[in-house]
């Protein structure tokens, strides 16, 4: 087993928050995430090893999801991409949607990137161009959702060849206990899995 100091090294990690935006777990958001993400502090944890890693060294990363309704490029071959379009061009879309959530800091040195299309913030857009420009070896993956954005992120990611690290307690999905599974299930298989405290422990030191 690699040990995690290792693997977390500051000038080789990159730290990205998936989707971790007003529209999907903040005040603009809808449906049982904001809720799911409120229960278990994940905006706390997030923020605070956005806050932690940055100061020690690694690089953040911001993947936010457009998501608007009347965009004619967006895809129908899925069902939840079916519902992002519904209501079409009678769709009221606020773009204050896309502003990262706050409790979590973007600084004038992180990245963002932003995604029109698709369910993967990874493949299909410039995020490994990014990983490999920024020298990283290891991702860390923060936010949500562990029913689809962070397993799409992890998967990836060790694809294209990085390792991939995995807080259990800063990415959340819907049940809540579904999120223990797919961790247990999945997960665990292609990402190593740690804690908000292991990490916070490491860059702090």
């Amino acid at each position: 087993m690699v040990e995690l100091a290792s693997l977390v090294d500051p000038a080789t990690t990159v730290i990205l928050t998936q989707e971790c935006q007003r529209g999907i777990i903040g005040d603009l958001g809808q449906g049982v995430l904001p809720d799911a993400a409120r229960e278990i502090g994940l905006i706390e944890k997030v923020g605070r090893l956005v806050d932690v890693g940055r100061a020690a060294g690694c690089r953040i990363l911001h993947c936010i999801a457009e998501g608007r309704p009347d965009n004619p490029a967006s895809a129908t071959n899925a069902p939840i991409l079916r519902a992002g379009k519904r209501g079409g061009r009678d769709s009221v879309w606020d773009p204050r949607g896309m502003d990262v959530v706050d409790g979590i800091d973007v600084a004038a040195t992180d990245i963002t990137s932003v995604r029109t299309v698709q369910v993967s913030p990874i493949i299909g857009t410039e995020v490994p161009t990014i990983l490999r420009n920024l020298g990283a070896r290891t991702v860390v993956a923060l936010g949500v959702s562990a029913n689809l954005g962070i397993p799409n992120v992890a998967i990836d990611c060790v694809n294209l060849g990085f390792e991939v690290v995995i807080p259990r307690d800063a990415i959340v999905g819907y049940p809540l206990d579904y999120t223990e599974l797919v961790i247990k299930y999945t997960l665990a298989m292609v990402a190593n899995i740690c804690t908000t405290a292991e990490l916070v422990e490491l860059w702090s030191a």
